[in-house]
């Protein structure tokens, strides 16, 4: 439909839904987009129809709907109206990668996004590439391939260009460092880290810093580097979100920080006291963040002498390290229980 043809109805549900977007309000951000595509339908625009389908699956995953953005954003895929352009599809299936990768399907994630790598091969498509690998690099570590995910990374680090968008590599560095935090790496870990860190801005994008920090505190800590530097990721990352709010995963890895931090400090009551209040509602979390609240939990208690608690603990983290296929976190959990043993 040509701009000039838009009805008011759909501009007013699209306008409403970036709005909501723009305000980290997913869920409404969803449902204005829903309502926008369904006016663009009823007015014969399939374009438009598509358009504003995946905005509503964007917003689905940023609001932790991850079975409902997968089954949305599976249809736009293979139903009658997907899109013909490769892009499109490409980007479509990042989208099911990460829901799927969120509810604790990894297998069928890094089956979404391999397709997704597949689509696009062409220099021009350069952004979706890196796009592509790096969902597939998340999925691969989460379940523990490390030697896939470290192969993967080496490739993309010869794939991104200047060309690349400065948020779009600092990205890049960032899943690197994850993985090579993962595989034992920790030199090369911090150094992608610090490459990371100096293409992110809180002036530029406040949601990227505190994500980043995060994450890189979370990759310190499981490294067992618990220095200022790692206390400062924890504090950044905990006063942006503070400023700009956000999901309750967000706040639930944020507390399994400070968890992990008091543990290492030597605060092991501290960190229980934390831990419990994650383990506290399991259906809420994604089993990876339950299985890593459940195995921290383990440790600390194993470190009061509470051993039948630890022992109980560290068998929930291998269930739910299981459940999503995240074998290797599963065999740690059991080298806690044989060292306890």
């Amino acid at each position: 439909m040509p701009l000039h043809s838009v009805s008011p109805l759909y501009a007013a549900a699209e306008l409403r839904a970036y709005e909501h977007r723009t305000n980290h309000a997913f869920a409404p951000a969803a449902q204005s987009a829903h309502e926008a595509a369904e006016i663009a339908r009823s007015e014969g625009d399939m374009e438009a129809w598509w358009n504003m389908t995946f905005v509503q699956a964007e917003n689905l995953l940023d609001a932790e709907e991850f079975a409902a953005c997968a089954a949305l954003a599976s249809e736009l895929v293979d139903g009658p109206h997907s899109a013909v352009e490769p892009q499109a599809k490409a980007l479509t299936y990042i989208l099911v990668a990460k829901a799927r990768q969120g509810a604790g399907l990894l297998e069928e994630a890094a089956d979404a996004a391999r397709a997704a790598a597949q689509l696009v091969t062409d220099d021009d498509d350069i952004e979706i590439q890196v796009k592509a690998r790096q969902a597939l690099i998340a999925v691969l570590a989460d379940s523990g391939r490390l030697d896939d995910a470290w192969a993967e990374c080496l490739e993309l680090a010869e794939v991104v260009s200047t060309e690349v968008d400065d948020q779009l590599i600092g990205k890049v560095y960032w899943v690197i460092g994850n993985v090579a935090f993962l595989c034992n790496k920790v030199q090369e870990g911090l150094k992608y880290h610090e490459l990371a860190a100096t293409t992110f801005s809180p002036a530029r994008n406040l949601d990227v810093w505190a994500k980043f920090n995060k994450a890189s505190a979370a990759m310190r800590l499981a490294a067992e580097v618990a220095d200022t530097d790692t206390l400062r990721c924890i504090e950044r990352a905990e006063l942006a979100t503070d400023v700009i709010g956000g999901s309750s995963n967000d706040y639930l890895l944020m507390k399994l920080n400070r968890a992990h931090w008091n543990l290492l400090a030597g605060d092991a009551g501290a960190a229980i006291e934390l831990l419990d209040q994650i383990c506290a509602d399991p259906d809420k979390p994604s089993p990876q963040i339950i299985g890593e609240a459940c195995l921290l939990l383990g440790r600390a208690q194993s470190a009061i002498g509470n051993l039948d608690a630890a022992r109980a603990s560290l068998l929930l983290a291998v269930e739910y390290f299981e459940s999503s296929g995240a074998q290797q976190r599963a065999d740690q959990a059991r080298e806690y229980i044989s060292a306890e043993a």
